[in-house]
């Protein structure tokens, strides 16, 4: 309780008070929704053609994660937005293709020709605006608890590369025109790609053999930097407790590098 109440009153130094938005609420009925083909497209959809891109990517630099797998996550960016029993689709002038998605929000994008011919989009039964999403990469052998810096170097490309971004104001140094592809954003310490922990987050650690860092509080929350304000314009709107950066530009941390989640709450206990 006490790690948990310095936690947040760190937060408070960096935050308005009551800047974070609740979690979202548990799931209410959860029926399928229809999604129809949009004959003008909402600039937010995802580009199925750059998704492709994203994973075309992946298996060209597989050197950051070799026996790693791919898939795509989907987010709550908003408070209300409902995350249990969301459809997806691949929708194109003629085509479409439904996507599996599995109960934690993360799925395998397929590859279909008639899709990239008429540059489809990848539609959510929600509104794209209310989600955040982002490629998730991981090796086996990883303990709980902890990523592999390797595999998130690899997201950033993947992710970037796939166009999954979902800032919506050029305000963020992250997504300005010089920051704005996958190596201005991931080799460079101004990039600033965001990445999601599991739940709120109290600290995190590099392990790399006998070296050993904290990040600073800097590399948490988002650095810190949001405000009421700004708030609704990231990604990060209602994950703001569980986000970091990491230094992926700084080659002296090998990919093997462990980064080391130390959470402000346990994880619930299984049924």
């Amino acid at each position: 309780m006490a790690r948990l109440q310095i936690a947040r009153s760190m937060l408070g130094l960096a935050l308005a008070a009551g800047f974070l938005a609740p979690a979202p609420s548990p799931a209410h009925a959860a029926g399928q929704t229809t999604v129809n083909v949009k004959s003008t497209r909402d600039p937010v959809d995802k580009s199925y053609r750059k998704m492709i891109r994203g994973m075309e990517r992946f298996e060209r630099e597989r050197a950051f994660a070799p026996n790693a797998t791919l898939r795509f996550q989907l987010l709550p960016r908003l408070p209300s937005v409902d995350m249990t029993g969301i459809t997806l689709r691949i929708a194109g002038d003629t085509v479409s293709v439904p996507v599996k998605v599995e109960t934690d929000n993360t799925f395998v994008l397929p590859r279909n020709e008639q899709a990239l011919q008429q540059d489809a989009a990848v539609l959510a039964s929600r509104k794209t605006s209310s989600m955040t999403w982002r490629a998730r990469i991981e090796s086996p052998g990883v303990p709980a608890g902890s990523r592999r810096l390797g595999d998130l170097r690899l997201e950033c490309r993947v992710g970037k590369e796939a166009g999954l971004v979902s800032n919506s104001s050029p305000m963020f140094g992250w997504i300005s025109d010089a920051l704005s592809t996958p190596e201005g954003v991931c080799t460079s310490p101004d990039g600033n790609y965001l990445f999601f922990a599991e739940r709120p987050i109290f600290s995190v650690t590099l392990r790399a053999g006998d070296r050993v860092e904290t990040l600073p509080f800097s590399m948490l929350y988002a650095g810190g930097e949001q405000t009421p304000d700004m708030l609704p314009f990231c990604d990060c709107q209602v994950l703001l407790d569980r986000t970091y950066y990491v230094p992926l530009w700084d080659a002296s941390w090998p990919d093997d590098t462990l980064v080391e989640f130390e959470y402000m709450l346990d994880a619930p206990e299984a049924p």
